[in-house]
């Protein structure tokens, strides 16, 4: 039967165990409910403070925390099979052989002996699967030529490793790149943002220019005034 839960010097010996390396057998009390009178170890004390099952017992490939209550300390020789005794085969009587009485009973010949012709098979080299090995092919190459924010730059990237950051190059460089690139409609769009960019930059030079010579009127009026 199972005892009435561990005692608490029962609980310290098992803590003392536990840190000798040792893992004691414990027995399920009725308090276990179904597992009652099944065997465990106890694998961990945890903190009581925290929880009251704080015995942690390992039952087959489960872990599981129980009170003191739920479990006892188990009988020794607990959980062990006794081992099984093989019957011995009963001995049989010899018999002894009954005389026979033979009565002008001609002799039989002795089987003939036909030659036995031994073939020994020829062992074929196993032949070694050869796998040819592919030479390893080197990353693919990627140059990027961007137009944003009315700047032209170029980057290069083999697989993942940045060979170079974007830099920025002269408008008059990319129209050179792209040229070299034989694709209907990539010059003609590299062209139109030239041309945009030069109108652009034609308004903003007419305007500096008018606003210069607005300030060199000024300033042609002031030294008169002296």
């Amino acid at each position: 039967m199972a005892g009435q839960g561990l005692s608490t010097d029962e609980v310290q010996g098992i803590r003392e165990a536990l840190a000798a390396g040792r893992k004691p057998k414990v027995v399920f009390t009725a308090a276990a409910g179904q597992m009652a009178g099944q065997l465990g170890q106890v694998v961990e004390l945890t903190d009581p403070e925290v929880s009251e099952e704080f015995v942690v017992v390992r039952f087959g490939r489960d872990e599981l925390p129980f009170s003191p209550a739920d479990v006892a300390i188990a009988p020794k020789g607990a959980g062990r099979k006794p081992a099984e005794s093989k019957p011995e085969p009963p001995v049989e009587a010899e018999s002894a052989p009954e005389p026979e009485f033979v009565l002008d009973t001609p002799p039989v010949p002795a089987p003939r002996e036909e030659p036995k012709v031994e073939q020994q098979a020829l062992a074929k080299p196993a032949k070694r699967a050869v796998k040819a090995v592919k030479p390893k092919s080197p990353a693919g190459l990627t140059v990027t030529l961007a137009y944003a924010e009315g700047e032209w730059t170029v980057a290069a990237q083999q697989g993942v490793k940045a060979l170079a950051k974007p830099y920025v190059v002269k408008p008059a460089e990319a129209l050179r790149m792209v040229a070299l690139v034989d694709v209907p409609g990539v010059q003609e769009a590299v062209e139109q943002i030239l041309a945009a960019e030069r109108a652009e930059a034609e308004q903003q030079a007419e305007k500096l220019r008018a606003e210069l010579a607005e300030i060199e009127a000024r300033l042609a009026e002031l030294r008169e005034a002296h």
